[in-house]
């Protein structure tokens, strides 16, 4: 790396010292290779983050944050390999999948990441809806059918290149991080007990809900159309002369996932720690509903921008994550089948497959029913997990796929422990809810509510 450098030219083509072309060669990786990360993470805040966030806080105060830090860290890990298989093979992960897997498993696990875009993509299309609702008085239904077509505007700012749209999704994570940073100001939380809230309580593998509700949290932080994403996101940058190399590039996309995911992290603690310190212990019932958060924030903040600054904040998330969904969709149908699409048209199958069951929840079971929607979302993401996790530690410890950035063995051990941990807690919620729920019971409930 160190000749490479010394041999590089600066944008101009003059030849620089050593020192000075070191410098300037990182700067311009750096700033070629910060943001993609952000595209990602905000998939790490959307609608679904705040209904598994809000339920958990609502309901076991700030005794799952810990849940939230692990959930974090490992999609850390797994977002460093997404990086790792992209840099290394020129690969997306579906491109992988459909290359080094056998044929039998490549519909499988394409129709497999298809019904958590469209997950995903439902738990965005709802907690839009529901935020036109809460600033504007637009019943459900006519927001839901509105957000059917919306993200078509902001996928118009791809013609502009991915770096404009990078930067509208920052400032709309940023405007998130703002609006929560400044609840926190009024909640003022015993930030004693927020530290408590991260020692690990293994009981919730024991608890039937508080384990549902652990898995819609893993779902919603560690998504699995974000792992294809990502590996495909990499190779978006263009080096139009003296290419720096994989190792670094490796290293500056690693610290990007980083700081992105972190940012991430913190957003999603500050809505459980918003719910545990307004909610939980304060109200009689759980409040697990957005709209009842809205109504209850101002009261119990004694602020009357609190609601508002709350749906402010949940239509930029809605927005945000919404247009990654499309990306990752048309990530995982160009890469599992060799078939590419324009993105509107992706946008429409995606967005139509989703809005059937919102449509039909608002319709039949009433405004209510939204919020257990959005949370078995999320447990369909976590459900889906383990097919996107699997393949990917697997490629990168592969010597002769991944040659110099095969994952180093500290990194393979914490990976399989990632995917271990992942596979332990759907199955033990498989088996919790095959023990305790018959067929259609979740409907009776959310019609209860409606």
């Amino acid at each position: 790396m160190e000749a490479d450098l010394a041999n590089a030219a600066n944008s101009e083509g003059q030849v620089v010292g050593p020192e000075r072309r070191r410098d300037q060669l990182n700067w311009s990786v750096a700033a070629r290779m910060f943001g993609p990360a952000y595209l990602v993470a905000v998939g790490y805040m959307d609608p679904g983050n705040w209904a598994t966030d809000l339920a958990a806080g609502s309901r076991y105060g700030f005794g799952l944050l810990w849940v939230v830090a692990i959930s974090s860290g490992m999609a850390m890990v797994l977002q460093s390999l997404s990086c790792r298989l992209g840099i290394a093979t020129g690969w997306d992960l579906a491109q992988a999948c459909r290359r080094l897997l056998p044929d039998a498993w490549r519909i499988p696990l394409w129709l497999l990441a298809e019904v958590a875009i469209v997950a995903c993509d439902l738990a965005e299309l709802v907690g839009s809806a529901i935020a036109l609702q809460l600033l504007f008085g637009l019943p459900l239904p006519w927001g839901v059918a509105l957000t059917a077509g919306d993200t078509l505007l902001l996928l118009a700012l791809q013609r502009f290149g991915v770096r404009r749209l990078e930067a509208l999704i920052i400032a709309l994570v940023a405007l998130v991080g703002a609006c929560f940073a400044w609840e926190l100001l009024l909640l003022k939380p015993d930030w004693l007990q927020v530290a408590a809230g991260f020692l690990p309580q293994p009981s919730v593998l024991r608890d039937g809900q508080q384990l549902y509700i652990a898995a819609g949290i893993l779902g919603a932080t560690v998504m699995p159309h974000n792992l294809y994403l990502h590996s495909a996101l990499v190779n978006t940058r263009r080096w139009p002369e003296h290419p720096p190399t994989k190792p670094l590039l490796l290293r500056l996309a690693s610290l990007d996932s980083v700081m992105a995911l972190s940012f991430a992290f913190l957003v999603n603690a500050a809505i459980l720690i918003l719910a545990a310190g307004t909610f939980h212990g304060v109200v009689a019932e759980p409040v697990e509903d957005l709209r009842q958060a809205y109504t209850l924030l101002s009261p119990l903040l004694g602020s009357t921008l609190a609601g508002t600054v709350f749906a402010v904040a949940l239509l930029a998330a809605g927005q945000s994550s919404t247009v990654t969904a499309t990306m990752a969709g048309q990530v995982v149908m160009e890469g599992f089948l060799n078939l590419r699409l324009p993105d509107w048209q992706r946008r429409l199958i995606t967005r139509a497959l989703a809005l059937i069951p919102a449509m039909a929840t608002v319709v039949l079971l009433g405004d209510q029913a939204t919020a257990h929607l959005l949370v078995l979302s999320q447990v369909v993401l976590s459900l889906q997990l383990p097919f996107a996790v699997i393949p990917l530690v697997q490629f990168c410890t592969r010597r002769g796929l991944m040659g110099e950035l095969r994952a180093p063995g500290w990194l393979q051990g914490l990976s399989w422990l990632c995917a271990a941990a992942i596979v332990i807690v759907n199955v033990s919620l498989l088996s919790t809810v095959l023990a305790s729920i018959r067929p259609w019971q979740w409907l009776t409930a959310m019609a209860s509510h409606g």
